[in-house]
Order: structure tokens, then C-alpha cells, then sequence
């Protein structure tokens, strides 16, 4: 069985409407990777959200349908205020291990501005 492939997501843009930043390819093709000959999964190890605006802002992260904000399918970060940019602590970091496959579709925005998505992964073959 071959090992999955590490990959780096992003930077994105949060903006201050829920949007689609992953969902695993499948034989079509999905949303921050191109399309593959196979379904995939990809598992998150690491996410930074980093603040480079002019004033704190807090990020959301889902899981769930694509656009999705749903109540119930919150993932990360929500709530938590990230000071602005030049000010210590700009950033929020989540270690962990969370699996997303074809059907599942990770989508955030900000509070403001000037949030920016980061990670990295693995990506893997069903």
C-alpha cells in the first residue's frame, strides 16, 4: 500500500461569507486540489489562522456540506478573537488528526478582514 502524499493548503483568504477551503478530490475534482483518477481522503495534522488586518477579528471552521455553516458542524476557532496584525499572538494554531473524505467539505470565514487559512496534511487514495 503506498504511503499518502503530505501537502501544504493554502494561505486563503477568509472571508466574512462561509466558503468552501477543502474537500478531497474524487474522480471530478474538489476545492483547494486538483482532480485525481480515484476518490480520496485527506487528513488535517495542523491549522494556523493568521490575523493581517488593522483589528481583531475571530475565524469559524465547519465540517459538513459544501458552503456549510450549519449549527452543530463547528470544527475550530470559533469565537476565539485573534488580535491584529503587529500585535503578539496574531495567530491561533490547532494540532490534532481529523479525517475529511469526499463527502466533507472543511468552510470558514472571519469576523473581519484580514484572516488567513494555512495547513498541512496528508492526502490519500480510497
Amino acid at each position: 500500500m503506498a504511503a499518502n502524499k503530505v501537502l501544504r493548503f493554502g494561505p486563503v483568504a477568509l472571508g466574512t461569507t462561509v466558503a468552501n477551503i477543502i474537500n478531497p478530490p474524487s474522480l471530478t475534482g474538489g476545492t483547494g486540489l486538483s482532480g485525481t483518477n480515484t476518490n480520496t481522503y485527506v487528513v488535517l495534522k495542523h491549522i494556523r489562522i493568521v490575523n493581517t488586518g488593522a483589528s481583531a477579528a475571530s475565524p469559524s471552521l465547519y465540517i459538513g456540506a459544501t458552503g456549510g455553516s450549519a449549527s452543530g458542524t463547528a470544527f475550530a476557532f470559533n469565537g476565539t478573537s485573534i488580535p491584529a496584525a503587529g500585535n503578539p499572538g496574531n495567530c491561533l494554531d490547532w494540532y490534532g488528526i481529523c479525517r475529511l473524505d469526499v463527502a466533507d467539505f472543511l468552510t470558514g470565514l472571519g469576523s473581519a478582514a484580514g484572516l488567513v487559512f494555512e495547513a498541512e496534511g496528508e492526502i490519500g487514495i480510497v
